[in-house]
């Protein structure tokens, strides 16, 4: 019999039952993508390499028969009509072999590409998503563009359908059982899949079609050359200012520096210099993402590092909290009495601060589904005309359109300054522009840092 290639455990089996010492026995030691396994007598790769292993295959002239998938072809039709940039992100997608990720800003339709994608193929699909918020979208709009049930994992459900949509931690606990059911899978905010668990997902599932979303794909950790990897390389990208005018809405971004009070000032000078101190002696030049993880690791053992590491976050509460920016925002907020406003903070504690300063309803972590909703439809509605977070509306939420935005701390994350930005940039009915506040501290590492990001 042909060698056999089959999908278990999150691996493919590579099955030979023929002679004892088959020629495919010296050309498996040639394959990048393969290792013996010892205990069933074959060879096993990857589930993630299961594309490469049928090209080297069939490099080779290797007769196999494939029985990885089993899988029924589905016959999907799509109403959107792709923009010329989504109709060239999908055909980048195609030329590089149905393998990367597209980096479009927030609104530009990343998921009308995806869905694009899906009605081309025809084939088993799994959307990986974050947050339940983001599930229950992909879910919503899969169910009104397709006549088909779409299954779901996550959120309280585990429901398997031709098209479902997962949580990335229900993905994690069922991609080596249920990989070989899926041809495609798509990665929302793929940046996630670098995380250290997350990357297990792509690596279990076998699906030879794979495309990943993002608005920022680079991570400072560098995981996202792990993900190209997993996924594919970026294939295809556009920044923000390419469609802004046309398909987003013009904007302007304010800068505004306030200046620390003299008490401020001091308490801060102390314990920023505290924090440079320690790393002027230890060699930690912080240049790096993990500069940071590996103070906090030192904390743990060195006292001297963990008093460091308490002057950093003095320091950078008393530039995030500034009195003066709080004033500062007090004008913001009174100029804009007719806009809407979206605030994003730093911390939990500030969201509350301003929620009790300003009156305004607040969205935390801490706050439960129903009541986000709840605020988000008023805010949609006109009820609200502002609200206060701090990261829970950077991605994965259907943020009603607003056209002023704030920041309460100077961002050094292009990923976050450029989520952010992206809440304020759906197209206006009346063609106006979008505005961006940037609070930030003067003569601080807040603004230092704000600097080097822009």
């Amino acid at each position: 019999m042909p060698l056999t290639l089959r999908f278990e455990d999150g691996t493919i089996r590579v099955v030979n039952d023929g002679d004892e010492d088959p020629p495919f026995a010296s050309i498996a030691t040639e394959l990048d993508v393969l290792e013996a396994d010892e205990r069933s007598g074959g060879y096993r790769a990857p589930a993630y390499r299961y594309h490469r292993l049928r090209e080297a295959l069939a490099e080779r002239g290797v007769t196999h028969q494939d029985q990885v998938f089993d899988t029924e072809s589905l016959t999907l039709s799509t109403q959107y009509q792709l923009r010329e940039y989504q109709q060239a992100a999908l055909d980048a997608w195609h030329d590089a072999g149905d393998h990367g990720v597209l980096e479009l800003p927030t609104g530009a339709g990343k998921t009308v590409v995806a869905i694009a994608a899906m009605v081309e193929l025809g084939v088993p699909t799994l959307v990986v998503v974050p947050t339940i918020d983001l599930l229950n979208q992909w879910r919503r709009e899969l169910q009104a563009e397709f006549d088909t049930p779409i299954g779901q994992f996550g959120g309280g459900e585990q429901r398997q359908e031709l098209l479902t949509v997962s949580t990335y931690d229900s993905a994690y606990l069922k991609a080596d059982e249920v990989g070989n059911s899926f041809d495609f899978v798509v990665f929302d905010e793929v940046h996630h899949l670098g995380g250290e668990g997350y990357q297990e997902i792509a690596r279990l599932l076998p699906a030879p079609a794979r495309l990943g979303l993002t608005a920022t794909f680079e991570r400072p950790d560098g995981a996202h050359e792990t993900i190209a990897e997993l996924v594919g390389p970026k294939v295809y990208d556009l920044g923000v200012d390419d469609l802004a005018g046309e398909h987003l809405a013009d904007y302007d971004i304010k800068r505004v520096e306030v200046s620390l009070t003299p008490t401020e000032r001091e308490r801060y000078e102390e314990a920023q210099g505290t924090f440079v101190d320690y790393l002027k002696r230890s060699g930690i030049s912080m240049s790096r993402g993990s500069d940071y993880q590996e103070l906090v690791k030192r904390s743990g053992r060195d006292p001297e590092a963990r008093q460091a590491l308490l002057a950093k976050q003095r320091a950078r509460t008393i530039v995030r909290q500034a009195d003066n920016k709080l004033s500062e925002l007090a004008t913001i907020l009174d100029r804009h009495r007719e806009d809407r406003i979206i605030l994003f903070t730093a911390s939990t504690e500030l969201v509350y601060r301003l929620s009790e300063r300003f009156l305004l309803p607040a969205i935390t972590n801490e706050t439960g589904a129903a009541e986000r909703r709840e605020i988000l439809e008023r805010f949609r509605s006109g009820e609200y005309s502002r609200v206060v977070t701090a990261n829970v509306l950077d991605e994965g939420v259907d943020v009603p359109d607003a056209n002023v935005a704030v920041l309460l701390a100077g961002s050094g994350s292009e990923r976050e300054f450029t989520q952010r930005l992206g809440r304020v940039l759906r197209p206006k009915a009346d063609g106006s522009r979008a505005l961006l506040y940037e609070l930030v501290s003067a003569e601080t590492a807040e603004e230092r840092v704000a600097d080097r990001r822009r």
